[in-house]
């Protein structure tokens, strides 16, 4: 995997996606400076990552990974941070029930502060300066200094990261996401849906459980099992000078790992085989993903896995399928079978957020909750026709009732949009359109193990 690369081969590389710093000795020094920070997860903690996805690759588990699609730092909070956690707990529990497998818990959070931008400047009026391109890189506001690339918000993220890792840890571990308070939330949550139905039974279910446990004298509050949560971090490795500050080389086993995330992804903007992405993600052993769009070609898809992962090495790559609700169905069987004929190990996951993308009549950016749900239900479909394991879902998402996705429960219409529309790039699902997705999909899931 690593032959003829080094940390900082990727600089030899063309590279797309990057902002142009004025200030170049600013920026080696704050490089400099963040090469000697603490890495933000452990090379162990990788390693479990890679365990659990081999077992989705396995199909013996479910992949759930969520967040926003851009972090900003003033959004940076105690309750937004809880809510995003109970919103993935609350999840967890509707898709564990509808699959009867662990599912493999990876946040888009803690580091998923840049992205890509289709035009290098905006231009508002006779104004044009150069895109937002997340709070790592400039400020979202419209005004010719924020929006200069400055290095020292590569800084300030990775203090942020710090503190979201931190808080999340801690309510992973320290009991927050235990089983019985989870049900709890789910049953508040199935009050206030229109039609209960696809809530009842799993809650019920769970319930029938714990009630089965204390019956033999045991106390799911402190059962390790049910008390603590394993969770992950993962982001677009889109900034490679920022990746390369934070990878280091394992003394037991001399490879080497990205320590700003458990799991890093690279984009459809950024995956070229001959370019500088792909060349640092071949040689750091992260579990790693690039999204598979609609102009990706088989041949283009096999090269990747022959980079990326030579070795053939279970729960090393995840397959990011984003193609949009009207082309699942014609664009992604080829795909899917070019891999399962090339016997390459992967895990199969879906996004359906990207590819259903729309401008409302009033101007927002938006998507709707049933273009979302059709492309899931596609995706499924497409692998059961095949005979392979659709593995796992891939959500821009937020813990806050925000009003940035048409649809669902709420039934939240082009009107209310302007009412809670915060994001600083994509529209989210907000946690109740979240919850209500992850219980369809388990109630669609659950039907089809039992026909």
């Amino acid at each position: 995997m690593t032959q003829n690369w080094t940390v900082n081969s990727w600089r030899n590389f063309p590279i797309k996606q990057q902002p142009t710093y004025d200030n170049q000795d600013l920026l080696k020094a704050v490089e400099k400076q963040l090469s000697s920070f603490p890495p933000l997860v452990s090379f162990d903690e990788i390693d479990k990552l890679k365990a659990e996805l081999a077992l989705v690759s396995q199909g013996k588990a479910f992949l759930l990974q969520g967040g926003d699609c851009a972090e900003s730092f003033t959004e940076f909070s105690h309750d937004n941070l809880k809510g995003f956690f109970r919103t993935v707990m609350q999840m967890t529990i509707a898709l564990m029930y509808g699959l009867n497998k662990p599912i493999v818990k990876v946040g888009r959070i803690a580091g998923q502060y840049a992205k890509p931008r289709s035009e290098g400047n905006e231009t508002i009026g006779d104004i044009t300066l150069p895109s937002y391109r997340g709070d790592i890189i400039n400020s979202i506001e419209f005004e010719k200094n924020s929006r200069v690339a400055d290095p020292q918000r590569l800084i300030l993220s990775y203090f942020y990261s710090a503190a979201s890792l931190n808080y999340l840890r801690s309510l992973a571990l320290g009991g927050y996401g235990n089983l019985e308070k989870v049900n709890k939330w789910n049953e508040e949550f199935a009050h206030s849906l229109n039609s209960r139905k696809n809530t009842e039974e799993v809650i019920g279910e769970v319930n029938k459980i714990l009630d089965f446990m204390r019956a033999c004298g045991l106390d799911s509050k402190t059962i390790p099992q049910l008390t603590t949560a394993s969770f992950f971090t993962s982001h677009e490795a889109l900034l490679l000078n920022y990746e390369e500050a934070f990878t280091r080389q394992s003394k037991d086993n001399k490879k080497f790992y990205d320590l700003s995330a458990h799991m890093l992804w690279i984009g459809d903007r950024t995956r070229s085989p001959n370019e500088a992405h792909v060349e640092f993600m071949r040689g750091i052993t992260n579990p790693i993903a690039f999204k598979v769009g609609p102009s990706i070609s088989k041949d283009d898809l096999l090269k990747l896995l022959e980079v990326l992962n030579p070795e053939n090495e279970a729960g090393r790559i995840t397959l990011i399928s984003r193609m949009g609700a009207s082309k699942v169905e014609e664009i992604l069987p080829p795909l899917v079978e070019a891999v399962k004929k090339s016997g390459h190990n992967v895990v199969w996951s879906c996004d359906p957020m990207h590819g259903n993308t729309i401008k409302s009549s009033n101007g927002y950016k938006t998507r709707k909750f049933d273009d979302i749900l059709k492309e899931i239900t596609s995706f499924f479909q497409v692998h059961k026709s095949i005979g392979t394991y659709a593995g796992g879902v891939h959500f821009e998402m937020t813990g806050q009732d925000v009003t940035e996705c048409l649809g669902g429960n709420q039934q939240i219409s082009e009107i209310n949009l302007k009412d809670r529309y915060h994001t600083h790039c994509d529209p989210r699902l907000n946690s109740s359109q979240s919850v209500e997705l992850a219980f369809m999909i388990a109630q669609d899931l659950a039907n089809d193990i039992k026909k």
